[in-house]
């Protein structure tokens, strides 16, 4: 019976703040490694990706923003196209960037 009530709208949205509940909870009391959808690298609002894909569901402009972020991501910045030199030293933990030319 509980399925059925995630399946609808307000079951969702209900689920997805429960979710978010959670996930608060846990991260300000530092227990984040119980939760199965937070591992070690992952950082931000969990809660906010639901949301936004929700929002998208009704939105075409936000799809359209979500689609642009992730092209985005994936783009390479080249030096041939403008994109500022950067060298990344983790073992110094020193990160230099020289601007285009």
């Amino acid at each position: 019976m509980a399925l059925i009530v995630f399946v609808t709208l307000p079951g969702l949205v209900l689920l997805l703040t429960a979710v978010a509940f959670v996930d608060q909870l846990m991260l300000r009391a530092g227990r984040t490694g119980v939760l199965p959808w937070r591992s070690g690298a992952r950082q931000g609002q969990v809660s906010a990706t639901g949301f936004e894909h929700l929002h998208a569901s009704f939105s075409p402009g936000k799809a359209h923003e979500l689609k642009e972020r992730h092209s985005a991501l994936l783009q390479r910045d080249d030096e041939e196209d403008g994109a500022p030199r950067t060298t990344v030293d983790l073992d110094g933990g020193k990160a230099t960037i020289r601007p285009p030319r």
